[in-house]
């Protein structure tokens, strides 16, 4: 079992249909009380009617939610909350631009409001939103070391609150807020998406997530709505579809298992039913598969799926100092303990199994050495740690010490910037003296043997998902593989059971428990071996005992003992590794300060031959031999030794380490004969002094070695300077980039503004010309504002005339009381109009009228000229005729 993040899930095959509303949900409860009798089925949905859809997004994410939102019918039956990075000092135009490319309400929360289905809900300004008493509320915002994540808040609250009715969506962005967020959400068995970055304007933010292994579907805004509609298929209200008996559905569970068991390795029969069963029902919504029988056969014919199943099953919840209390009490009290039990000093060993991708191996790592730098011990300490995990995606992971920024929140300030270095493209490498504390390695704890004289068993909130038989194995396990009054460190949902005389729990402690020294009878009765659980044979019976399990483990043991040569493994620097069998005769502690480096502990007959076949076998693919080294050691006759030497190839577990193998027998009775030849002896002091002259060099090498890692520690320190210089510079960019994004969003805004202002404008613009009336409007100062194409032929007006006073064009009209007549207007505010005729025998009638905003502020006037030419000819032909019929 592990306990990592899921990797980004792939689209379903092509065959399938986006909206076909999967029958899953519908079966797998009745297949749960079928495959495990006595089992409850699962509770019932949250009484929430409405799934909710987070949409995230920052800079460059408008144009991706319009086209999201463009996409969702009227009636979907789902709410939308759309939280947007957006400026805290600007009133935002967001509701009004969703508005126009969505028939559903659009709303800003402001006020406490219950979610209803086909609604929209936008984020105000300097605000984050959850739920609290079930309603979605506007609260004040919260700041991460100066950094505002309001998406990862809010779909934190939403993973919460509806768990398996909540979606999330990571649109454009910069940046990694909602990464965190999305993992909620997919944890509590909701649906996560993310944009393809490849369509994202700014793909940071969906390349974190979809990085972070947290996504469930990667597609563009716009086939979105497809996956969602899908995902939450309803049932029409028939009667259910049951096309499998109990007994078929059990059988394809059985098949299930042993499917995964082929392809990975892992046995799945003992998780608890109900994790598996919801985990597996998430695959098969996301294939939009109906019935069980069908994705079993599916998984037969698609490996990569089954993949995808094995890493859905690998529940992955890690995070750096998990419950703060328990560290708080390693760092305190426990590890200190441990430190005071060897005042001369020692090497510590922790197994951290289900380790995922390292956080909490990397935790214990700084936690014990924040203790040897407030305890300052006079021994020499170290501690080992083995994490384990069963995904070797996750080790791979782990191996790297590499996290994505959002750990400062788990980490904080203090130990971010001790422990960890910023790389480029965002997120922290941790330092390399941590890392290099730690050895990776995939393993199955179900089924490989564990490790052993262990000082601290870090091992957190796995048992959970396991049956109680599972976790009645894994428990002595555990008190074998520790030493006595070693460390058991459980997660918050982790206890002993029943196992009350192989663990004590530390007073204060939590969930952390010290072993007990138990009666190797109860320790047999518990310890899960098949020797032990099996029942006692009859007197009658064969005594001869099967060859498997834990006879065969002492035998493979004793036949090692016996028959292989003693052996070490080093590294390419000599250092001492391990040790197999007995290298007494060869190897021997060094006077002085401990130094395990093979050059050193050889003795002195083999440290010239010794250092030459390491080079030649580093040198080589082949082992490297030597044969017939006379060891000898005082007075005695000595040994024949063969000395063999192996680099490990690359691909192997144990890659670039050099395996020594020494290989001795008694001295032969013709080499003792030939000891008391002159000449021999003569040649055994010349090779005597010669090898004190290698031995002068070797010291004079190490001192030059001692003398360059002096040199590279004070690099090592104007590295860390460089580095808080870095750290600084960072920050810097992070603040300008936040406000580039808040900028972007601004100006989007403001794009959309100008572009509604300059269709007014054009509306305006048309109307006036349309009504072929000239118009001149007036500031204040009676400076030309504007004008319309009729007013040329009264006024000799041109584009450049803007912002000219009116008195200064030159004009047709007999009319020299205009400015008068409109300074008049702006003085009382009373419309002014009269007839004026023109030079060229044209009449216009002229009206002046004050200029009023729309805040109800007097900001000019507006003179119209009506040509009513035709009026007047007409009145003076009507006035001659009627003086013509005066006269008698």
């Amino acid at each position: 079992m592990t306990k990592r993040a899921n990797p980004t899930m792939t689209p379903p095959p092509a065959t399938a249909t986006a909206a076909a509303p999967p029958a899953a949900a519908r079966e797998l409860p009745a297949l749960l009380a079928a495959a495990v009798p006595g089992t409850m089925a699962p509770p019932r949905a949250m009484p929430a009617a409405v799934p909710v859809v987070g949409i995230g997004a920052s800079a460059g994410g408008l144009e991706a939610i319009i086209e999201l939102l463009a996409s969702v019918p009227a009636d979907s039956g789902l709410a939308f909350v759309v939280v947007q990075h957006l400026d805290p000092t600007q009133k935002g135009m967001l509701p009004e631009l969703l508005q126009r490319v969505t028939a559903m309400p659009v709303r800003v929360v402001v006020e406490p409001v219950r979610v209803a289905a086909n609604h929209v809900y936008v984020i105000a300004p300097n605000k984050d939103l959850s739920f609290v008493d079930g309603a979605l509320t506007a609260l004040a915002p919260r700041e991460l070391r100066g950094h505002r994540r309001p998406i990862d808040f809010f779909f934190q609250a939403l993973a919460e609150e509806l768990r398996t009715l909540a979606a999330g969506v990571i649109l454009s962005g910069m940046g990694c807020d909602g990464t965190v967020g999305l993992a909620a959400i997919k944890q509590n068995g909701g649906l996560t998406l993310a944009q393809t970055p490849a369509s994202a304007r700014f793909d940071p933010m969906p390349q974190s997530a979809i990085a972070a292994g947290v996504v469930d579907v990667v597609a563009a805004p716009g086939e979105m709505m497809a996956r969602l509609l899908g995902w939450w298929g309803h049932h029409s209200g028939g009667p259910l579809p049951d096309p499998q008996s109990a007994a078929g559905r059990r059988a394809s569970l059985q098949q299930l298992f042993q499917l995964l068991l082929r392809q990975t390795g892992a046995n799945f029969s003992d998780y608890k039913m109900n994790t598996l069963l919801r985990r597996i029902e998430r695959r098969m919504k996301l294939c939009q598969i109906d019935a069980f029988d069908a994705y079993v056969a599916f998984l037969g014919d698609n490996p990569a799926e089954l993949d995808l199943l094995f890493k859905e099953l690998l529940i992955g919840v890690t995070s750096f100092f998990r419950d703060p209390k328990i560290w708080d009490y390693l760092r305190t009290t426990a590890l200190p303990q441990l430190l005071a039990d060897t005042p001369e000093g020692a090497v510590l060993k922790a197994w951290v199994p289900a380790c995922s991708t390292g956080e909490e191996a990397y935790s214990l790592a700084i936690v014990f050495h924040e203790v040897l730098e407030a305890l300052k011990p006079g021994g020499r300490y170290a501690l080992q740690i083995f994490a384990t995990d069963l995904d070797p995606d996750a080790i791979d992971r782990a191996r790297q010490g590499v996290f994505a920024s959002t750990i400062e929140a788990d980490v904080g300030p203090e130990r971010l910037r001790r422990y960890f270095l910023p790389v480029d493209g965002g997120g922290y490498r941790i330092r390399k003296d941590l890392r290099n504390a730690i050895i990776f390695a995939p393993q199955n704890i179900i089924s490989d043997p564990p490790f052993t004289k262990l000082d601290i068993l870090c091992c957190r909130n796995l048992l959970i998902y396991f049956n109680v038989k599972l976790q009645d194995q894994l428990i002595p396990l555990f008190h074998y593989a520790l030493k006595p009054g070693g460390l058991l460190v459980f997660g918050s949902a982790d206890t002993p059971g029943r196992f009350t005389e192989l663990f004590a729990a530390l007073p204060g402690a939590g969930r952390i428990y010290q072993r007990l020294d138990a009666s190797r009878l109860r320790i047999a009765h518990h310890f899960p071996t098949r020797a032990a659980s099996a029942p006692a044979p009859l007197l009658n019976e064969s005594r001869t005992p099967p060859m498997n399990g834990n006879i065969q483990s002492h035998v493979e043991q004793q036949l090692l003992k016996s028959h292989t040569p003693a052996a070490a493994l080093v590294n390419a620097q000599g250092d001492i590794l391990y040790i197999h069998g007995r290298t007494g005769a060869f190897l021997e502690p060094a006077a002085g300060k401990a130094n395990w480096n093979i050059h050193a502990m050889a003795r002195a007959g083999l440290r010239y031959e010794l250092a030459d076949l390491l080079k030649r076998a580093a040198d080589s693919e082949e082992m490297v031999c030597v044969h017939g080294l006379i060891l000898k050691e005082g007075d005695g006759p000595g040994l024949a030794l063969d000395l063999c030497a192996q680099t490990l190839a690359d691909g192997e577990p144990l890659a670039g380490m050099t395996l020594l193998t020494f290989a001795s027998a008694p001295l032969p009775p013709q080499r003792r004969s030939r000891a008391s030849n002159p000449r021999l002896q003569e040649l055994e002091q010349q090779l005597a002094q010669a090898r004190l002259e290698v031995q002068a060099v070797r010291a004079e090498m190490q001192a030059s070695r001692e003398e360059l890692k002096s040199a590279n520690e004070e690099l090592q320190s104007t590295n860390e300077e460089l580095q808080s210089t870095n750290e600084e510079l960072t920050t810097s960019k992070e603040e300008m980039q936040s406000l580039n994004e808040e900028l972007h969003t601004v100006n989007v805004e403001l794009q959309s503004k100008v572009d509604d202002l300059s269709l007014v404008n054009g509306d305006m613009k048309n109307l006036l010309n349309s009504t072929d009336i000239a118009t001149i409007f007036l500031d204040n100062s009676l400076h030309i504002r504007r004008f319309t194409n009729p007013a040329t032929r009264i006024y000799k007006l041109i584009p450049g005339d803007l912002n000219r006073p009116l008195g200064d064009i030159a004009n047709d009209l007999v009319y020299p009381e205009l400015q008068a007549d409109a300074e008049r207007v702006l003085r009382t505010l009373v419309f002014c109009e009269r007839q004026i005729p023109t030079h060229s025998g044209r009449w216009y009638t002229v009206r002046i009228m004050p200029y009023r905003t729309v805040d109800n502020v007097i900001d000019g006037v507006v003179v119209t000229f009506i040509n009513i030419t035709e009026s007047k000819h007409l009145e003076a032909q009507l006035r001659a005729i009627q003086e013509a019929s005066d006269k008698p």
